[in-house]
């Protein structure tokens, strides 16, 4: 992909650069930590990883986190892994989170959607008066910090007040969303030994019931740790034996009480997709979660009260958590609980039009989808609030940016474009959304304060405008403090730091611009290869993609026995479209053209379907041990694909080339 010198998508107005939060810190730090006063973004940024510890210590001040006991220094081992951040302090993340409720009770802390996409409001008091009531519930329950608490639940109200509660508690909240069958579930629950399981009867979704209490009662039979199952009748249907009633838990008027533990104290268990085995469990702390976050939402995203902040999720996402985090900066969240596309395409960008949301995040897949479905969103919706529409989960093809930059130009508005990218590992972006600087087609706008981000050749050798490895050389507070059940740390070094000893290898293909702003080329663990070049496969699905008649894509390189390389490319094609001379023809033109003769790929293949993760990313490392061999069981975990049916075609195909 060029890194030459293009004209920008879009610039901010000088207006829109001087009220920009990060504007303002960059003015206050200048002030009072030494930060330089000029040179804008790139100046701060270059600070901010050059004085580490004082801009960590400046985003404390400026976002007024409250240390109930104080830190002895800032970062007091800088190792990786095993960089311990304010030792000595003791918070707690609930507390800064209901914060706003002191002055806003009135005002809603959430908007809370469902298929019918009528916004139902919760208030900052009514959400803290919850709050206080599970915390102490679950509290009479035996839960004591450190304890795990999980939920088997969809993006509603009671998820984020139990999460609260037992931040609140100091015990550790994980959850799956409830499309994930039993055995998905378990894969990650039964790591962490939950005490307590939130669960719902059923969900809705497509304009469906889905009732799941099969499911519950064989969760609550393979997870003998659960003291407590507690029931949330979102279908109506009443608590099962044992069970207790949400209702009754949340009742009470109780002022909540925050256990303040120490800033390393686990938050939250999130879980890696676990396409190849066990999903790793993955541990974030309060403090180091409550700081990159506030950095994050608050300076990259803008956000702070009077903003709505509408992300498209589920609870077994990261981007739930991240979406949570917005009431650390006094925002409203929506939570949207339903299909992305019922009753029709369009139906997230109705929900952003009726909540009023300033700052819209989607998926890159979504964006396309509308792009290739007609959807005129500027037009046909009033979305004359959004600031700001964000993108993460694959990277956003140049198309995308143009598609949605033309769409709100046509109605006069001026849209800032950020696409995003960073990881479940960190819970939080290495590179993306910056309010002041410009927006280049295809590219994410530079790297996050406090992130020593660089791109790295085999040797560990640094590259600009060329494809390395995206490396982090300096620790971030939110990366995670260990991994469940690895007592040694084995599984948590080697997936970052086998590589580059020291430093941290997320896995990325990536390129830093002379510009300073950065493009995601796909993983580096599912690389092409051809011929002793190295490509990202989510370049070929951007040019692929473009053509109406493909509905989805899948490149896979296999090394052959021979010390040959098959590269076959995967397509699902639109309904009534024909795979023939003329389509193969166009695609091959397309890549040859629009990359290079050496990506025109082996053999394309029609698919009736592409495998992906239940997170809904292209799975390109599994399906590429299935073509080398490896029988289906070795090859992947059942209970981390969306649709393990499809995975029959690879296989079978694997079977002939044998």
């Amino acid at each position: 992909m060029s890194t030459a010198n293009p004209q920008p998508l879009w610039q901010p107005a000088p207006e829109r650069i001087a009220q920009a939060r990060i504007t303002r810190f960059q003015a206050w730090a200048a002030e009072h930590h030494g930060a330089p006063a000029e040179g804008g973004y790139p100046a701060l940024h270059r600070w901010s990883v050059d004085q580490l510890d004082t801009f960590w210590k400046a985003v404390t001040e400026w976002f007024g986190v409250r240390f109930s006991t104080p830190y002895a220094r800032v970062l007091d081992d800088r190792a990786m892994p095993g960089a311990r951040w304010f030792p000595g302090a003791t918070l707690n993340y609930a507390e800064h989170a209901l914060r706003a409720a002191a002055d806003r009770a009135g005002e809603p802390a959430l908007l809370c959607v469902d298929e019918t996409h009528e916004p139902r409001p919760v208030t900052w008091s009514e959400l803290r008066r919850q709050v206080g009531s599970l915390a102490a519930e679950l509290r009479a329950l035996g839960v004591r910090p450190g304890d795990r608490v999980s939920g088997y639940l969809p993006n509603i109200p009671q998820a984020v007040v139990a999460l609260l509660a037992t931040a609140a508690v100091g015990a550790v909240w994980t959850s799956c969303a409830p499309d994930f069958g039993a055995r998905s579930v378990l894969d990650r629950f039964q790591q962490v030994e939950p005490v307590v399981l939130f669960t719902v009867d059923g969900y809705r979704y497509g304009g469906k019931e889905h009732d799941r209490r099969e499911i519950v009662a064989e969760l609550r039979r393979e997870l003998p740790t659960l003291r407590a199952v507690v029931h949330i009748p979102l279908l109506g249907t009443d608590a099962p034996e044992g069970a207790l009633d949400w209702s009754a838990l949340t009742a009470g008027d109780t002022e909540p009480v925050y256990e303040q533990v120490p800033f390393d104290h686990p938050l939250w268990v999130l879980y890696s997709s676990g396409t190849t085995g066990l999903p790793k469990a993955i541990v974030q702390s309060q403090g180091g979660i409550l700081l990159e976050h506030l950095k994050q939402l608050g300076l990259h995203c803008d956000l702070g009260p009077g903003d709505r902040f509408f992300w498209y999720t589920s609870t077994g996402w990261m981007m739930w958590n991240f979406l949570v985090s917005g009431l650390l900066t006094g925002t409203t969240i929506v939570l949207y609980d339903g299909s992305p596309g019922h009753p029709d395409t369009g139906a997230q960008w109705r929900i952003a039009e009726r909540t009023g949301a300033t700052l819209y995040g989607t998926s890159a897949a979504y964006v396309m989808a509308c792009r290739k479905a007609g959807v005129h969103p500027a037009r046909d919706y009033d979305l004359s609030n959004i600031d700001c529409v964000a993108t993460t989960g694959s990277p956003l093809p140049p198309d995308g940016f143009r598609w949605l930059h033309d769409e709100f130009a046509e109605s006069g508005a001026d849209l800032w474009i950020a696409s995003v990218s960073g990881g479940t590992d960190v819970c939080s972006c290495f590179a993306g959304a910056v309010p002041t600087l410009p927006v280049y087609t295809g590219e994410l706008q530079a790297p996050g304060l406090g992130t020593d981000l660089h791109s790295w050749d085999p040797s560990g050798r640094p590259l600009v405008d060329e494809v390395g490895e995206l490396v982090v050389t300096q620790p971030m507070p939110s990366m995670p403090i260990h991994f469940w059940n690895d007592p040694d740390g084995s599984r948590y070094h080697d997936s970052y730091f086998d590589t580059y000893p020291g430093v941290w290898r997320h896995g990325d293909w990536t390129t830093l611009t002379s510009r300073g702003s950065v493009i995601i080329h796909g993983r580096s663990d599912s690389t092409l290869n051809r011929q002793g070049v190295r490509m990202g496969s989510a370049d070929i699905y951007e040019v692929v993609e473009r053509l109406p008649e493909i509905r989805e894509s899948l490149v896979i390189g296999v090394e052959q026995p021979d010390g040959g390389y098959w590269m076959p490319l995967f397509v699902h094609l639109a309904p009534d479209a024909v795979l023939d001379e003329t389509l193969l023809n166009r695609v091959k033109r397309a890549i040859r053209e629009q990359l290079s003769p050496r990506h025109v790929p082996d053999e394309i293949i029609e698919v009736p379907g592409i495998p992906h993760t239940l997170t809904g990313k292209r799975i390109e490392v599994p399906v590429k041990r299935l073509l080398q061999g490896t029988p289906l069981d070795k090859a992947v975990n059942p209970g981390s694909i969306d649709n393990l049916a499809l995975l029959a075609f690879y296989e079978e195909l694997a079977r002939k080339r044998a």
